[in-house]
């Protein structure tokens, strides 16, 4: 006969362990049931934090928080507070996609939606299978998983990046864990590994395209803001060829975010709002290489074109000052396979036939368009290399040049390098944690253009601000709210605040996003505002435990 184990210990939510008072063990029916003694969050922290130390990898860490995870969330998110630039790592970019390559062999429990596309009369039964009422979900996380973190597609496995990224917004904004949503649309997968994976979770198929996968990702959205229609819903790592178009169909009818492509065009361009204060050349005047022409770099183009509208460029002039180079060389017209989103940044083919007399490569368009600012979302390592950062510096007097591949093995090139090949005159930042560089006596911080420091917040704030549609004002509030966290004048200042200081953060372009918005959702005292998104954020405490624990807390 199996011991019963009382309901409450089985609640991540609801559980607190050995940190369940005398009186609260008697009460809920858990005498004798526990050790005797009775601990602190405090001491329940230290100890777990102690044992993830413990651990032996990256991918051991990973296992152990998402076991304490399932486990107790508020001794979860009380570590990751505590500890965040070190362990955003592991639960997140770059460990998470070590993990989702292994979720069908290291599966143990499961969390979030699963949503099959060959079941989509399932669709609403599953979401409100959560028994979550309407004004009860602040935030639905949802991939497709077709480009998961530059490692692809991996099908269902999908829904760590779901869950990783409510993680983030958790711990970095306070957004309250049982209030989000992780969700997996399955379409299938064409990773053969997968495929032919006995062990394999997700539907045991291609995937879906065409007409089927469009009517599916619109009976997602359909439902999914009937049920919730308060909730923020964002898109992770939907591949190139639908990231995108979805975005642009939907984001007028729903309250929707795209990080891939929104949250890392912001960010860079916080990045890029900081070195022009250095630079103090207007955004106008700029010239911009962008070599990785994916969602990402795309996007990136896309708010950095912006930003030279808002100085005063029309739409044509500030697109020509935008140079998108990929894999196969720089962008033009009739390029075969050139995407649609692509073919605004495509030039002319007879402005630029006397360049090369085949494909135009990286070295060659820097040679001649002589950029002010060089970004790198191709994930080919080296790519930037002496010759290259060399002959932008001939031309520039403080090049501006931000590597973002991650994880190590792909960034372009690493910022001492950058430093040693323009005498210390480079205003860098990249995607990757890096430790500071001594170059010429002085002491660089490396600033990381993590989305992190961008999208916790902007959906804190969206969600507070009670509008129904994320602005292109709210995501420039946001961008602004970073860039403007820093003093990057100083010798060997960041241009971007460090990753370990999120919280505080968050707030801080939360606040910046409500006003955005034009609401003071939240607060009776609109002049309170900063009080007003602290008394929302979640903190990780043990509080009042529900009076009826079988109802949703």
């Amino acid at each position: 006969m199996s011991m019963h184990t009382p309901p409450i210990l089985l609640d991540p939510l609801l559980d607190r362990g050995s940190a369940f008072t005398l009186e609260e063990r008697d009460s809920l029916g858990l005498t004798g049931r526990l050790p005797s003694a009775v601990l602190t969050l405090d001491q329940q922290a230290q100890r777990a934090y102690e044992q993830v130390r413990e651990e032996p990898t990256d991918l051991a860490k990973f296992i152990y928080l998402e076991q304490l995870h399932n486990r107790n969330e508020v001794v979860y998110y009380r570590v990751l507070a505590d500890h965040l630039a070190e362990l955003l790592p592991i639960v997140y970019d770059p460990t998470v996609g070590e993990a989702i390559k292994r979720y069908s062999h290291e599966y143990r429990l499961p969390r979030g939606i699963y949503l099959s596309i060959d079941r989509p009369q399932d669709i609403r039964r599953a979401l409100e299978s959560l028994r979550l009422h309407r004004d009860q979900v602040d935030l639905v996380v949802a991939t497709d998983a077709e480009e998961i973190l530059g490692i692809g597609d991996w099908g269902v496995h999908g829904i760590q990046i779901s869950v990783g990224k409510l993680a983030v917004y958790t711990a970095a904004a306070g957004l309250h864990p049982g209030r989000c949503v992780p969700v997996v649309l399955d379409v299938g997968t064409d990773n053969e590994n997968l495929l032919n994976d006995p062990l394999y979770l997700g539907m045991r198929h291609s995937r879906v395209r065409g007409r089927k996968y469009d009517d599916f990702v619109a009976a997602y959205l359909e439902t999914v803001a009937d049920l919730y229609p308060n909730a923020l819903l964002h898109f992770e790592d939907f591949g190139p060829s639908n990231a995108r178009r979805l975005l642009e169909e939907y984001k007028d009818h729903y309250r929707m975010f795209n990080d891939d492509m929104q949250g890392t065009g912001a960010i860079t361009l916080a990045a890029v709002m900081s070195a022009l204060k250095v630079t103090g050349v207007p955004f106008r005047e700029q010239r911009v290489v962008v070599f990785g022409a994916g969602t990402a770099g795309v996007g990136i183009a896309d708010q950095l074109r912006d930003a030279m509208v808002r100085d005063g460029l029309d739409t044509t002039a500030a697109t020509r000052l935008v140079w998108l180079v990929d894999k196969q060389g720089l962008l033009v017209d009739g390029m075969p396979g050139l995407r649609d989103y692509q073919a605004p940044y495509a030039r002319p083919r007879a402005g630029v036939r006397d360049w090369a007399d085949g494909p135009i490569d990286l070295p060659t368009t820097v040679q001649h368009v002589r950029p002010t600012i060089l970004i790198g979302t191709s994930t080919s390592p080296g790519t930037f290399d002496r010759h290259v950062v060399t002959e932008m510096a001939r031309h520039v007097e403080r090049p501006i040049i931000l590597p973002l591949s991650n994880p190590t093995e792909k960034i372009e090139a690493m910022p001492s390098d950058l430093l040693a090949w323009t005498d210390g005159k480079v205003l860098t930042a990249t995607g990757i944690p890096v430790d500071p560089v001594n170059h010429g006596g002085v002491h660089h911080i490396i600033g990381q253009a993590n989305n992190a420091l961008l999208y916790p917040g902007l959906g804190l704030g969206t969600i507070l601000s009670g509008t129904d549609r994320l602005t292109a004002p709210m995501i420039l509030a946001a961008a602004e709210a970073v860039a403007g966290q820093v003093d990057p004048r100083a010798p060997g200042a960041p241009l971007l605040p460090p990753v370990s200081n999120l919280r505080a953060s968050s707030a801080i372009v939360a606040k910046a996003v409500i006003h955005a918005a034009g609401a003071q959702a939240g607060t009776r005292h609109p002049d309170d505002l900063v009080q007003a998104v602290q008394d929302a954020m979640w903190q990780p405490a043990y509080g009042p435990l529900p009076k009826e624990l079988g109802e949703p807390s």
